[in-house]
């Protein structure tokens, strides 16, 4: 079951750059930092309250965030929801006619599993559902 909202992904072009502003925005210095190889990216992420501000960039120029980018520049990505099991999430929005992008879910950032929801059923936005591994 859908839990939480766990974070915002934000496609960025140059991650030291980007690191750099959002440290002043957040004064935060915090900073967890990790490359994701299966998904093709570097992440970087800052806590601000109980949410996960995740900045993400591309390490291979076939990466699903280089692609976002061309099209539609830097910006946000994605929001993630949390979920105590996503394999039955995904059984279920697909049983309910949601497209899916990942029918299992993938290794991601934060040693957690996530999977993707295509953005034509979910009103055009990139949905992100994340479980941390068991």
């Amino acid at each position: 079951m859908i839990k939480q909202l766990n974070h915002i992904g934000i496609a960025v072009k140059n991650l030291d750059e980007s690191i750099a502003v959002f440290q002043k925005l957040f004064a935060n210095e915090n900073i967890h930092r990790e490359t994701v190889t299966e998904q093709k990216v570097e992440v970087a992420s800052f806590k601000v309250g109980n949410i996960i501000i995740e900045l993400t960039s591309p390490i291979t120029q076939d990466s699903p965030i280089a692609g976002f980018l061309e099209k539609r520049g830097e910006g946000i990505h994605h929001l993630a929801f949390e979920s105590d099991d996503v394999q039955s999430d995904l059984n279920r929005l697909s049983q309910n006619s949601v497209k899916l992008i990942n029918d299992t879910p993938q290794p991601g950032a934060h040693d957690m599993l996530i999977a993707f929801l295509h953005p034509k059923s979910t009103n055009g936005v990139l949905i992100e559902i994340c479980q941390h591994k068991v």
